[in-house]
């Protein structure tokens, strides 16, 4: 079964400072016309930071969308033409005042495919040594450090709600539980 829709025609609805906003009109596979919304955002990072072998560098901050103060990794959005290690190193000096020695990758995920096109890259960061912190004008962040299995369980808990740092938590348990076996 053919699963690809045919853009007939794309109207820009609003330019912004971080993200575009645009309407498809597209043909789908059946031959019928539809509308798609699409959010276009040039990507992002986030770092998991991991200080020693069990705590875990994370923000707390106001989100404007969502009317909260939430809890979450490190993360920020990619300059124009900037390499995603470059921006996951910058993001996590600027917020967290820690430059990491050792930077691994862990994974590259679309936020919201179904109406965004904003790529997450996600990293572990480990090595880390302090250094200033500098964040953005408009930006208030606490630094908060937990406890790595606190951290997990607060994402078991409801306590974190936020995304990329679910699943940036848990990717690196997994990656820090394999090196933790081989270790041994």
């Amino acid at each position: 079964m053919e699963l690809n829709e045919k853009t007939l025609s794309s109207r820009r609805i609003y330019d912004g400072r971080i993200l575009n906003v645009r309407v498809d009109t597209v043909e789908l596979p059946d031959g019928c016309v539809s509308t798609r919304e699409v959010v276009e955002h040039r990507g992002a990072v986030a770092v998991v930071p991991i200080l020693d072998t069990d705590r875990i560098v994370m923000v707390r901050q106001f989100r404007q969308p969502v009317g909260e103060v939430l809890l979450e990794i490190p993360a920020g959005t990619l300059a124009p033409d900037e390499h995603p290690d470059d921006c996951a190193l910058r993001e996590l000096a600027e917020e967290t005042g820690y430059r990491a020695g050792d930077l691994l990758k862990l994974f590259s995920s679309y936020l919201a495919p179904g109406y965004s096109s904003e790529m997450l890259h996600t990293y572990l960061a480990t090595s880390l040594s302090k250094t200033e912190a500098n964040t953005d004008a408009d930006e208030f962040v606490e630094v908060v450090i937990v406890r790595f299995d606190d951290a997990v369980g607060m994402i078991g808990s409801g306590e974190i709600r936020d995304a990329k740092t679910i699943c940036g938590v848990l990717m690196a348990q997994r990656v820090l539980s394999d090196e933790r076996i081989r270790g041994q």
